[in-house]
């Protein structure tokens, strides 16, 4: 038997070891970016961040958590809360975007999405399969992710897919767990949160490759967060074209410039 195991343990060592190396990328990995602090914000240590957009002059956000999740909208300069709307307790609120001025918010494990105009008035609602995690648009798909490697592309008039794209950093290694999603228009890419990281990713959105790392590390320090504050939340400033991020339960909004990391 002793020799069974060992025999054993040496299989699983050795398939562990093949396992890493063909899971490493392979040749030069995406180009690595960090960031300047340029403005800082205030922001409700209490909302669990889910979504952001920044349209208008106006911060628009979905919470989470059951008993707890909104839809808001508030001014970036201060933090004010100008409107709210809370979702049934059922519902864990998750991504938002805005698209031909209907706000679109997805949730968790309900596989409802629901369509509101500006006041926060429900206009529609769409099922879907799975977990609904981060949501952006391009202007003409819904940009929707579900806590996999994989970004799909949807219709906004009936929710179905119309494609999807596998994420790849070079080499070929996947990038799972994407959360939070944004679409920066002037670069024609997607932008997500990688759930328990402090990495954003920017992605082709017709490869899948990840064409930017982004090491927000030391942004939020660990010791400054509570126990379940992650960083989550992706908007571009449209007056500035630069980087505003966040966190779940975060008291502040970075305003970024984001610059090559030293190799």
């Amino acid at each position: 038997m002793r020799w069974g195991l060992i025999a054993l343990f040496l299989t699983i060592s050795i398939g562990g070891s093949y396992l890493a190396i063909w899971l490493r990328p392979k040749g030069p990995d995406a180009e690595r970016f960090s960031f300047e602090v340029l403005n800082t914000y205030p922001h409700d240590p209490n909302a669990f961040t889910q979504g952001l957009v920044y349209e208008d002059g106006f911060l628009w956000e979905s919470t989470g958590r059951r008993g707890q999740s909104s839809i808001r909208k508030s001014k970036l300069e201060t933090g004010e809360i100008l409107q709210q709307h809370d979702l049934d307790d059922g519902l864990f609120g998750e991504g938002l975007t805005i698209l031909d001025d209907q706000l679109y918010q997805l949730t968790w494990t309900s596989g409802i999405a629901i369509v509101y105009d500006r006041k926060f008035n429900k206009v529609n609602e769409f099922k879907y399969d799975g977990d609904g995690w981060g949501l952006a648009t391009n202007g003409t798909d819904l940009i929707f992710s579900d806590g996999s490697d994989v970004i799909k592309f949807l219709d906004p008039k009936t929710f179905k897919e119309r494609r999807s794209i596998r994420v790849r950093r070079p080499g070929g290694m996947r990038v799972g767990q994407l959360n939070e999603l944004e679409y920066f228009e002037p670069s024609g890419r997607i932008y997500a949160n990688s759930y328990l990281t402090d990495f954003i990713y920017e992605i082709h959105p017709d490869t899948g490759d990840v064409t930017k790392v982004i090491d927000l590390s030391g942004l939020w320090p660990s010791k400054d967060r509570p126990a379940d504050g992650l960083l989550n939340g992706i908007a571009i400033n449209t007056e500035t074209e630069k980087l505003l991020v966040t966190g779940k339960l975060c008291p502040k909004i970075w305003e970024l410039r984001l610059f090559p990391k030293e190799k």
